[in-house]
Order: C-alpha cells, then sequence, then structure tokens
C-alpha cells in the first residue's frame, strides 16, 4: 500500500526518474582520497580517521530536501545496525544554501548522532559525482567507491510504500562485508539536486533583480516564504540560487507551479500557469549560471495576508478536536475523521470558509462536512463546505450568496496526514463568516458527480466504480442530475486516487450539446486543486454536469499501489474514487429549508433501517448457520460489521444487529437531549 507525501514538498524538489541520466558513467571502483571538512561544531573530521572501519558510508544530505529529511531516519537505524560490524556512517552537506545553524538543527530534529560534515564548495560531492539528496557512496577498506545510489525503495516520487521493496544500502553493505561483490551496485538516486556554488557569467541578461524575482512574487512566493506549506523561501537571492537547478527541472517537468487544466478550456481566476516567456527566462538564467544583477533593480516586497484569509475575523472557528493529533514519523497514516458538534441553535449561512492546517509541513489535505442534525451513514455523508489543499486560497463568496448550515448539524473533518521523518502534532481550525438570511439571494451549495447503483437490500448505495486490473487507461462516466432551475456554475474540485489518470467536465444542455467546462488532462492527487471560474457559468434548465474520468490501474504507473488488483470504490488511497465536485448557486426562492423530522418518522427510519441491513447481511451468510462470521464479509462492509460488532467476538447475529442499532439510536438521542 501507498500514502502520499505532501503535493508541495514533493512535486516541488524530487527528481524524474531518469535520474540516472545525471550520472553518465558508473564510479563504482573510482576511488576518494583523503579529505578534511568540519562538521557544525566546527570540530574537523577526515576520512583517514575511519582507518580501522572495514566500510564507509557517504551521505550526501539537505536541512529542506523532503527526502532527505524522511530518509534520515533510516540511516540513523542503519548506523546503528552496523556499527559493530566495522562500518562507519558520514553525512555530508554541500548545499551552499543550507547554514551551519540549519544543518545542526537538522540534526538534532531527526537524531543524527554520526558527523555532517560541510562541504564547503562542494569540493567532496565534486569528486565523488554526488549530484543529489539523499544520495550514498559506500566505500571499501581501499576507500573505492562499492555501491553507488539509493538507500532503498520505499519512497519514490510523490509517494510511499508501506515498506522498502528492496533495501539497497543495507544489503550492498551485508554483502560486502561477508566478501562478495554487490548484486546491484548503482541504483537511481531520486532527491533534490545539490545547491552547488556556481559562477554566473558576467554578461547574463537575465538576472534575479531584474525578472526572476518578480516572476517568484507572482507565481511561486505565496507559498514559498516563511510560515507557508513549501520547504523552502523563495524571497532572498541567496535562498533561491542554492535550489536553481531544482527550479529549473520542476519547471520544465511542468510538476511547478501547481496547475493542471488545459488552457484551451475555461478561464480561472486561481490560474497558476507559467507564460512560456516566463519559461524560457527561467531557463536562460539557470543556464546562465544565475546571477544575481544589480539589487537596485529588485521589485518590492509583497505584503502577504498572514493567518486567515477571509476578509475579516471569522464569527465563529470550530476546532477539528480538543487535543492535537500526532502525526508518527513515517509510513502510512490512514485518513482521519473528527467530528465536532459547533452548538448552532439557529441555521447558519455561510458567506466564506476557510480552513487552516495547525502544521502544513504534515497536512495533505482537510476536507469539512456537514452532516444535518437527522444525517447518519459514513463519515464522509453530508454537504460538502470547505476544503484546504496545499497553495490553495480562499476568496468569500460573492455578495448575495451564501452556502446554509441547518442548526444541530456537526462538522466532519476528513484529515489526510504525510509523514515527514519526525514525528509533528496538529490541530486544524474551520473559520466561517456568517451572513444574515434576509441578505442572500443566492444559495450556493457543491454537488456531486457520482455513479451510484441503489440496492434496497444494501444498508448504503454502493458506487459502480470498477477499475480492471492492469488497465491503462479505464474510463468511467459519471453525472449530475439535470439542473430543476436555472443555475451558476462558480468553480470544480475534481477528485480521484493514486491512479486517476485524468478528468474532464462538460456540460450536457438539453438541446444534445456537450461543452467542456475544463479538462485536466495530467491529474495529479498530490495536488486537490480548486478550480475556480474567472466568472460564473450560467446553465439553463435541463443541464446535466458529466465526468469522463480515465485510470492507469497498470505497472507504468508507478504510484500504482497493486497493478494485479481489481480497484474499487473507497475511502483510502489504495481504493479509487470518481467525484466532480461542483460549486453550484441557485436562487434562494427555490431553496427550502427541511422541516424537522417527528419522532415516528423517525422511528419508521430506524425499523426501516435495521430491516435493510438485516436483510443485507443474512446474504452473506455463506454457510447457512444464521449467524455472519467476519471470513464472510466483503472488504466494503468491513466498517459496517465493526459497528455492529458491539461484543466484539468477530460473529454477527440477528441480536447483535438490533443491540447496536438501539445503542447507537439511544447515543444519538442522549447528544439530541444535551444540546
Amino acid at each position: 500500500m501507498h500514502v502520499l507525501i505532501n503535493g508541495i514538498l514533493v512535486a516541488a524538489l524530487l527528481a524524474s526518474l531518469t535520474a540516472n541520466a545525471d550520472a553518465a558513467k558508473s564510479v563504482i571502483g573510482n576511488p576518494v582520497a583523503n579529505f578534511t571538512l568540519k562538521d557544525y561544531r566546527g570540530k574537523s573530521h577526515s576520512l583517514d580517521d575511519f582507518k580501522d572501519r572495514k566500510l564507509i558510508v557517504l551521505a550526501f544530505l539537505g536541512t529542506e530536501c523532503p527526502l532527505a529529511k524522511l530518509y534520515s531516519p533510516r540511516l540513523v537505524e542503519l548506523a546503528a545496525e552496523f556499527d559493530d560490524r566495522g562500518v562507519a556512517f558520514v553525512g555530508i552537506n554541500a548545499n551552499r544554501q543550507d547554514s551551519i545553524t540549519e544543518i545542526a538543527a537538522h540534526a538534532r530534529v531527526h537524531k543524527i548522532s554520526f558527523p555532517i560534515l560541510k562541504d564547503l564548495g562542494n569540493r567532496v560531492a565534486d569528486e565523488v559525482g554526488a549530484v543529489r539528496t539523499p544520495e550514498v557512496f559506500v566505500l571499501d577498506e581501499k576507500r573505492n567507491i562499492r555501491y553507488h545510489g539509493r538507500i532503498d525503495d520505499q519512497y519514490l516520487v510523490g509517494l510511499i510504500r508501506d515498506e522498502p521493496k528492496r533495501r539497497d544500502l543495507q544489503i550492498a553493505l551485508t554483502e560486502l562485508l561477508a566478501g562478495k561483490n554487490v548484486t546491484r551496485a548503482e541504483t537511481k538516486s531520486l532527491g533534490c539536486y545539490i545547491g552547488r556554488v556556481r559562477t554566473a557569467k558576467p554578461d547574463g541578461k537575465v538576472t534575479y533583480s531584474k525578472q526572476i524575482a518578480r516572476i517568484f512574487q507572482k507565481r511561486c512566493v505565496e507559498c514559498h516564504r516563511p510560515g507557508e506549506i513549501a520547504p523552502f523561501s523563495l524571497t532572498e537571492y541567496e535562498e533561491v540560487v542554492g535550489w536553481a537547478e531544482t527550479i529549473d527541472e520542476v519547471v520544465e517537468t511542468r510538476r511547478m507551479p501547481p496547475w493542471h487544466a488545459n488552457p484551451k478550456h475555461g478561464s480561472f481566476a486561481n490560474d497558476r500557469n507559467l507564460s512560456d516567456e516566463e519559461k524560457k527566462l527561467i531557463h536562460q538564467w539557470v543556464a546562465d549560471g544565475a546571477p544575481e544583477g544589480d539589487r537596485r533593480q529588485l521589485p518590492k516586497p509583497i505584503q502577504y495576508v498572514t493567518g486567515w484569509n477571509l476578509g475579516k475575523k471569522p464569527d465563529t472557528v470550530v476546532y477539528m478536536r480538543n487535543e492535537p493529533y500526532t502525526v508518527k514519523a513515517e509510513g502510512e497514516v490512514k485518513y482521519q475523521y473528527f467530528t465536532v458538534d459547533p452548538k448552532f441553535k439557529k441555521d447558519k449561512w455561510v458567506k466564506a470558509a476557510e480552513i487552516l492546517p495547525g502544521n502544513r509541513s504534515v497536512v495533505h489535505h482537510v476536507l469539512v462536512f456537514c452532516r444535518p442534525p437527522h444525517g447518519s451513514g459514513t463519515e464522509t455523508q453530508g454537504a460538502f463546505l470547505a476544503a484546504y489543499v496545499p497553495g490553495m486560497r480562499t476568496r468569500p463568496l460573492p455578495d448575495g450568496m451564501a452556502k446554509h448550515i441547518p442548526a444541530g448539524s456537526r462538522l466532519i473533518f476528513q484529515v489526510h496526514y504525510t509523514p515527514i521523518g519526525s514525528e509533528q502534532q496538529d490541530r486544524s481550525k474551520l473559520g466561517l463568516v456568517f451572513v444574515d438570511e434576509q441578505d442572500v439571494e443566492q444559495v450556493v451549495f457543491t454537488s456531486e458527480t457520482r455513479q451510484l447503483i441503489t440496492d434496497p437490500d444494501s444498508p448504503t448505495s454502493r458506487n459502480k466504480l470498477t477499475i480492471p486490473s492492469h488497465a491503462e487507461n479505464h474510463r468511467e462516466v459519471a453525472r449530475t442530475p439535470a439542473t430543476p432551475v436555472e443555475a451558476q456554475v462558480l468553480g470544480f474540485l475534481p477528485h480521484m486516487h493514486l491512479r486517476g489518470k485524468s478528468f474532464r467536465y462538460l456540460a450536457h444542455y438539453p438541446d444534445g450539446r456537450d461543452e467542456i467546462l475544463l479538462d485536466v488532462p495530467r491529474y495529479d492527487f498530490n495536488w486537490q486543486t480548486s478550480y475556480r471560474l474567472t466568472e460564473p457559468k450560467t446553465l439553463p434548465v435541463g443541464t446535466e454536469i458529466h465526468c469522463v474520468a480515465h485510470y492507469d490501474n497498470s505497472e507504468n504507473n508507478l504510484a500504482n499501489p497493486d497493478p494485479s488488483q481489481t480497484v474499487r470504490w473507497g475511502d483510502q488511497t489504495w481504493d479509487e474514487m470518481l467525484i466532480g465536485y461542483v460549486d453550484v448557486a441557485v436562487p434562494r426562492v427555490y431553496f427550502k429549508t427541511a422541516p424537522a423530522a417527528s419522532k415516528g418518522d423517525d422511528l419508521k427510519k430506524r425499523r426501516a433501517q435495521l430491516a435493510r441491513i438485516m436483510r443485507s447481511l443474512r446474504k452473506l451468510d455463506k454457510n447457512r448457520n444464521g449467524k455472519l462470521e467476519r471470513s464472510e464479509v466483503p472488504r466494503q462492509y468491513s466498517k459496517l460489521f465493526d459497528q455492529l460488532d458491539v461484543n466484539k467476538d468477530n460473529v454477527l447475529s440477528d441480536d447483535d444487529i438490533r443491540k447496536a442499532i438501539e445503542q447507537q439510536q439511544k447515543k444519538k438521542q442522549k447528544e439530541s437531549n444535551n444540546d
């Protein structure tokens, strides 16, 4: 299984998988001469200091590279494992942009006990042929290079495996200590370019001060500044120049800035695309050695909004929980769901909603849903209220427009966390700005295009999404019902998981015409981008929104957890989804708040729900013993099984189900009385 690394942290920094092109020829067998460098405490270390060691691992690291952070704990583990077997680990930092203070902080946070040396002028990096961070070289007793490349294959471009498929460094050390040749002596190094000292052309016409700083202010600094999601700042030349090659690479491969809409269709207010001219200027600047230029030509600094971006102080702030949630240092963190009662005694009309992550370094995305007081079902059943993804900026709804939260509703936070190599804590929050109901002329809601088959014998509707194993370009379609009134579309948010390949929204008009509203030819799960239309799009009565999605479930998709598996609907990233969120505004006159359900209606619903669940589960009783064992339950019903199995004996009877429903209803009644 896989989980994704935070989109900005990876997409901006990690190298393409053609990384072996960095080293045109093999370095295996090359000797490494003695060198002397100082650590961050000022103490000198020489290669000869480790003459009693059988092997030496030179690990090139950077303080801000996400992959170097993730692999730091792994290097600490390997250093401890092989210490008494005669192996020494030495960290080397050759980044011109990494200060001694930053190196010391990196060592402290990741508990690195082996020395980390500062390679001023990248002399040692040049000698051994190091290109990226992290990148390791194993030297034998004669100090010849016997292994070069990655540490293992757990962390790839844009994703994390649960565990490595091949522990390359560990295998190489074990083989060498046993007197064998290394089975795979060179592997691809993935990571950030080392920030080398560069010699700028004295006559370069493109400079940081004159052109590049302005491009970065316009396209990048919104996120690449202190306190924001990006791992490094692009506000000062001395910081920027160390990332020059990485910047050129991610711009060339269109991984940065993050924008995936086809410019041929639609106009979007939050378009981040670089123009062709801007791309050419960046490439020329790097090719010329990244000259600084005349500082007098620098643009004036932009004053960015910090904290809430709602236009005013929020009327209420709702935290996802009372205490912070702890995010572990490594591995998979499943979606976390936090249900909060905001204690709304009256209906609320929301003009602006913004989610502020408590810890941007580990929050991949947050979705908040509004569950009305009589709602039930899975965690995400309810009205879509707000979202946070890296780089998203909140924009209040136009005057006269608002979203509706019924009195007594609960808010559900769905949070996706991504570990960064050290334990972190998060307590995200939602800020809301309200408007008087009398000022609401149009009601905004977020519609969803879904594929649903209603099964009367199923406790819930089930999605028909099915992606065959090894399918390279599997097509699925979802749609909304025809609009009963004239409506205005404000924006879109396409959602798939790891196998998502492309996504397209079409307006299917009553006269049979189709119009492409948004085309995303290369979908990227790392970026849950919201596409906000520059001007609302009016849809006539009877219009349907169709979403056409393609999936790559083949071996060619490196993010694919398992190409041999048929993939179906599910919340986790190894499952799949097809949801086309659409922000729609309709005239207030067509909107009516739902009347409160009577106790009699509620009782009928409970009985009907119980009858449906019992009929459905009886069908799964394969051995016909009148009870349902866990082994008989398909994966999509496992969560429901856990909820009903109150005594946790992994067996369900009709009586167990009845008691579970009754307990659940008593709990809801108690919560309602407390309100």
